[in-house]
């Protein structure tokens, strides 16, 4: 049995907060009647309608979080809170990350039991672009956008970083879009130039960008559009 107010979030790829308002204006059925309860629990096969179009729950999961400071990228950890306590879902055990953030990285992370799209999101083979909006301790420097243009070897690596965009916003703040996912390689980067990251969003992933209406600690399901970025083009 789940709750349907969970069911419609897995279903639509809404919050829980978006559920409620769509019960409310009545546009889900269960077995034909009209049903404004989030709580009411249903089995995974019950007959629910949404606008008329039935909802099936099949298939592999695939999630977006908006990710908060001081929660870590795995399912156990003896100092930390992880981020899969923040997964109201049957089975969260199943489910990896595709793409892990350091404890004091916040926004997009994506979760998934389909281990082949994970890949695809984070083989260095597929080159995903990652956007992240750092926050950096000292100004950044006039050179610091063509050393990174250029890749740079980091401390421990045998080869270059792949060469990386610096987007300046303010006298210390940037967007830096990488091409692949070396160990902390943004604070290392920045390090490597002399300077010290102080805080860290990752706003994208490929083109599939953060929801803006996940406040942090948030998820939701994604659409079949945005599942379908990281799979193979027909």
């Amino acid at each position: 049995m789940i709750r349907l107010d969970k069911f419609l979030c897995e279903t639509v790829g809404v919050t829980r907060t978006q559920a409620t308002r769509l019960l409310k204006e009545k546009r889900v059925t269960v077995s034909g009647d009209i049903v404004k309860s989030g709580a009411l629990k249903i089995a995974e096969d019950a007959d629910v309608e949404f606008d008329g179009a039935p909802l099936r729950l099949s298939g592999p999961r695939y999630i977006m979080m908006n990710k908060p400071e001081g929660y870590v990228c795995s399912h156990e950890d003896g100092h930390n809170p992880t981020v899969f306590i923040l997964l109201d879902e049957v089975g969260a055990d199943k489910l990896h990350i595709a793409g892990r953030l350091d404890c004091d990285t916040t926004g997009l992370l994506l979760l998934t039991d389909d281990g082949q799209w994970s890949h695809r999101v984070t083989s260095p083979k597929h080159k995903c672009d990652k956007v992240y909006r750092v926050v950096l301790d000292d100004p950044i420097s006039e050179e610091t956008a063509d050393v990174f243009s250029e890749g740079l070897l980091l401390r421990g690596e045998k080869t270059d970083t792949l060469p990386a965009q610096l987007e300046q916003v303010s006298e210390k703040e940037a967007l830096l879009t990488i091409h692949e996912g070396k160990y902390h390689q943004v604070k290392r980067m920045f390090a490597a130039v002399g300077n010290k990251v102080v805080g860290l969003h990752r706003e994208s992933v490929g083109e599939l960008v953060l929801d803006e209406a996940l406040a942090p600690g948030e998820y939701r399901q994604l659409t079949p559009q945005e599942i379908a970025l990281f799979q193979p083009k027909k």
